[in-house]
């Protein structure tokens, strides 16, 4: 007969939570996925306040059980009614009784998926399983297993069509014209871009290659002096191994990129040489190159982002690791700076692990699937990290170091700088509160063993990082609580939210390339595009990756909003009160700013910001 499992519905008991409409299950188990079933029994089903049990059987059991799948369609021709699901409660083949908490109004065609109101351990085992239904849901099950090429560029568009996201789609439209220079500052990875007021001693690029991109009656010198010259340099990708992924060799570049902001305000590029030592088997590629040759030598750069941003960039927000481990091993839970700062921890180490088990290491998804494999991922990782600095971490000192305080439409600067301040002035407001003077710092022998630890066993002793070895001062504090809070929250956010958007078109952020770099102009043809980019899995294994990393949390708590009352002043409850009114206005201001915004950003809105590294 199969596994049965009785499934409790309850319908809300406020006024007209009640419907008329059909509305469908899915169960979702570590062993299986039931068949969709619709929620039926003798009479109506669904009235305000109705406890109703149902039974869905499989053909197997499911093993643990992870989610459930739930579907309202309109009923006939009925006029549409929302439903209030309140509760859904289901017993298993093995007896245990488990509780998905709804608690929500559902329209018309809406699905929604519930987790277990358990534990930590099924949160994390849902989003690793999430990784492997994703591979269905987008038609990449078949892909997996398909380590061949593609054949035309129309089959990728089939291949992910079923997933675009309204960003994804105008991706997929624009990504190799003028929208290439826009991603750098408002796509998944906002860190590379610097302004150049000097060319590398490296980069062969001359003015007389150049100028005629430039506007009429100027020059590269001139606009550099002019602050429109910017560069992104990949130099920590040079001298990386690289792997073999299906029996074929793999390649990464390490490209600079030139570009120019014309008087329009546009980031267009206009030179690019893939390799790091100019020579003659070295070109520097420009726009007046043959279309394929330019499209190639873009295509070498977005390679190259992808991997930066995964191991330099995306990877740094979960140091928040560094920041949490000090904070239990010093803080007690009675401290100021444990209770202002413990949100913020919220799963991050068990993510941590996840990560560490399932996306990075030799079997990882994200490193069998790029160019660099393990080894590479790792020596980069720790190119990175012997980079990283206590400024750089503060966005207003990252931003004015990279000289970009004034480009426009850099909307990952402007919504940062907003967020950063509403940050520091919260975090200012309550560490004043609790230390009145220098002073109370330097006394506090708990705190001095917190930022003493981050800097031993965080940052390894390195005076060079600019990280504080001990708090002289109030605003050293402030400063550093301001920097935690931001990194793991804002941060994390805007490193992570994009990443299927600008990645599920997989050209445009290939974590591989299986062509060696050209060394010379004129080689390339419609082919060779297709020829360089991944295989069909490994494309269906990373366009997965970027999904489960992007998708919010089940249980997202907001920037700012807090499930425990960890103070009891009434001073501290105002000033998070007031701290949650900001945020809520910027929210809104965000909002409708994106209206008139052909490509919205929206990976700093307050709203859809976790308090931690929670994905």
């Amino acid at each position: 007969m199969g596994a049965i499992y009785d499934v409790e519905v309850t319908t809300g008991s406020m006024t007209h939570a009640g419907t008329f409409d059909n509305i469908f299950i899915t169960l979702i188990g570590t062993q299986g996925v039931s068949e969709r079933a619709k929620l039926d029994s003798y009479g109506r089903d669904f009235k305000t306040g109705m406890k109703v049990t149902y039974k869905v059987i499989t053909r197997f059991t499911l093993a643990n059980l992870l989610l459930i799948r739930l579907e309202k369609d309109n009923f006939m021709f009925l006029p549409e009614n929302d439903w209030f699901c309140s509760l859904v409660n289901v017993r298993t083949p093995e007896k245990d009784v488990i509780h998905f908490p709804c608690y929500r109004w559902m329209a018309e065609g809406e699905v929604i998926e519930l987790r277990e109101a358990k534990g930590l351990y099924t949160y994390l085992l849902l989003h690793y399983f999430f990784f492997l239904l994703k591979l269905g849901e987008i038609k990449m099950k078949k892909l997996v297993k398909k380590p061949d090429q593609w054949v035309q560029m129309e089959d990728m568009k089939s291949a992910f069509w079923s997933s675009r996201t309204a960003v994804s789609e105008y991706v997929q439209l624009h990504w190799m014209d003028d929208f290439f220079g826009y991603q750098l500052l408002n796509g998944s990875n906002p860190m590379m871009l610097r302004r150049c007021t000097e060319l590398p001693l490296n980069f062969a690029v001359t003015n007389g290659m150049v100028q005629p991109f430039l506007e009429s009656g100027t020059s590269l010198t001139l606009e550099m002096k002019q602050g429109n010259i910017f560069l992104c340099d990949y130099k920590r990708l040079a001298d990386l191994p690289t792997q073999f992924i299906n029996g074929k060799q793999q390649y990464v570049a390490a490209p600079l990129c030139l570009l120019y902001k014309n008087q329009v305000g546009k980031l267009l590029p206009i030179a690019i040489q893939l390799q790091q030592q100019a020579s003659e088997d070295n070109p520097v590629f420009l726009p007046s190159d043959s279309e394929y040759d330019w499209q190639l030598a873009k295509l070498y750069v977005r390679n190259a982002d992808c991997l930066e941003h995964q191991a330099s960039f995306y990877l740094r927000t979960h140091l928040a690791e560094t920041f949490t481990v000090s904070l239990m091993r010093n803080l007690p839970a009675a401290h100021p700076i444990h209770k202002l700062l413990v949100p913020h921890t919220r799963y991050t180490l068990q993510i941590n692990t996840l990560i560490q088990n399932r996306l990075l290491g030799p079997v990882g998804a994200v490193t069998q699937n790029t160019s660099i494999g393990d080894e590479g991922m790792t020596n980069l990782i720790k190119k990175a990290l012997s980079d990283l600095t206590h400024s750089s971490l503060c966005l207003p000192e990252d931003i004015s170091d990279r000289g970009l305080e004034s480009i426009p439409n850099f909307f990952y600067r402007d919504d940062g700088l907003r967020l950063w301040s509403f940050i520091n002035y919260f975090v200012r407001s309550m560490v004043e509160f609790y230390y009145q003077s220098d002073s109370d710092v330097q006394q506090d022998t708990e705190l001095q063993d917190w930022i003493k630890e981050i800097f031993i066993h965080g940052f390894l002793e390195q005076s060079s990082t600019g990280i504080p070895q001990c708090f002289s001062t109030v605003e050293e504090v402030i400063k550093c609580v301001t920097m935690v809070i931001f990194t793991v929250s804002a941060q994390h956010s805007a490193l992570r939210a994009g990443q299927f958007d600008y990645g599920s078109w997989f050209p445009n952020a290939p974590g591989s390339l299986k062509q060696p770099p050209p060394t010379s102009k004129g080689s390339s043809d419609k082919n060779t595009l297709l020829d360089t980019l991944p295989d069909m899995n490994t494309s269906a294994y990373l366009v997965s990756v970027f999904w489960l990393l992007s998708k919010p949390s089940s249980d997202l708590v907001p920037l700012g909003q807090y499930l425990e009352d960890y103070f009891c002043q009434m001073a501290s409850q105002k000033r998070i009160r007031d701290f949650q009114a900001e945020l809520s206005f910027f929210s809104e201001s965000i909002n409708d700013r994106n209206k008139g915004l052909q490509v919205p950003y929206t990976y700093m809105c307050p709203d859809n910001i976790s308090n931690s590294v929670s994905i």
